[in-house]
């Protein structure tokens, strides 16, 4: 399955750290890319510091429009699955979207445009309370990939956690 996020909105300086955490988090757990609309570019450096430590190749695009990718994607069978308090409940769709071959997850910021929920193929909410929506996409991405991005090995990293009972192990690779 191949996975990409779509960032839409950012409010200045407060969602720089939320944004940073956004793509974090899809890198973690699962996805391959992130596209920002209106985002901080210095979040790409952040990224790329990342991925040159713990190994892999997110890639983070900085963009002019989210309406072009929304419509890129949907011509590459992409199926969109926007994060809402008031979509499907991912336990009643959660299925459904595991059959899904290439999904872009469109991740707000703010209030997020009506066109949004008309373009999706799925408005997905994660509980019905209020909540973050680096929550939400972790709970997404865990329930649609059955756990299985948390065990994933990154190649070219520098360093790698090994998981222990108590305590703290990360290796350093050799550095060529």
């Amino acid at each position: 399955m191949r996975i990409e996020v779509l960032r839409i909105g950012q409010r200045l300086v407060r969602d720089d750290r939320v944004t940073t955490h956004v793509a974090l988090v899809s890198r973690a757990f699962g996805a391959s890319k992130i596209y920002m609309y209106d985002a901080n570019p210095e979040i790409r450096v952040t990224i790329s510091k990342v991925n040159k430590i713990w190994g892999g190749d997110f890639k983070v695009e900085i963009i002019d429009s989210w309406k072009e990718i929304m419509k890129i994607k949907k011509g590459e069978s992409f199926k969109i699955i926007h994060l809402s308090m008031y979509g499907e409940n991912i336990n009643t769709i959660q299925n459904k979207l595991r059959n899904e071959d290439k999904i872009l997850v469109i991740v707000g910021a703010e209030k997020v445009p009506r066109e949004v929920y008309d373009i999706a193929d799925y408005n997905v909410a994660i509980g019905n309370q209020p909540h973050s929506e680096i929550a939400a996409l972790s709970v997404l991405l865990d329930r649609i990939l059955e756990g299985k991005n948390l065990q994933k090995r990154y190649s070219g990293a520098q360093r790698e956690i090994i998981p222990t009972k108590k305590g703290k192990r990360v290796m350093n690779k050799a550095i060529d």
